[in-house]
């Protein structure tokens, strides 16, 4: 009998429409640059459920959410998600345009995610809590507020 070997299911994820409006303009121009990284993340916005600003959970991962995550080896990690210009490992700060980054994107608290390293080594990663800095989200949904 023929066994076959399956890739692991991607968790569905769920992306806010300012989120997903603003990475799509930012993978497509950096699909010159970083098109590993381009491609990932534009097929992550593709699977996406896109919400509404105001209805995306709150223990949802976008942009500027402070993540708090285990990885397969039992590391404990806490970083916040930003766009490339605001990243700086330093301060736990990662661009959505690394790997890891693009992997976060979307997950909810409790949820686990292959990725795969620039050295195109395998990882997977399990968020353990999700913090949200809805500050500009809120700015995005209620103008003037």
């Amino acid at each position: 009998m023929k066994t076959h070997s399956q890739t692991p299911r991607k968790p569905p994820i769920v992306i806010g429409d300012t989120d997903y409006r603003r990475l799509n303009k930012l993978a497509l121009a950096a699909a010159d640059r970083l098109p590993e990284i381009s491609d990932a993340l534009l097929l992550e916005l593709e699977r996406a459920r896109v919400a509404s600003d105001s209805s995306v959970p709150e223990k949802v991962v976008r942009m500027g959410s402070a993540v708090e995550y285990k990885t397969d080896a039992g590391a404990q990690r806490i970083v916040t998600l930003v766009f490339p210009e605001d990243a700086d490992i330093s301060e736990g700060k990662i661009s959505i345009l690394t790997p890891i980054g693009t992997a976060l994107l979307g997950l909810s608290t409790g949820q686990t995610m292959g990725w795969t390293a620039r050295d195109n080594s395998q990882h997977k990663l399990t968020v353990l809590a999700v913090n949200e800095d809805r500050a500009e989200a809120k700015a995005s949904v209620r103008p003037g507020r």
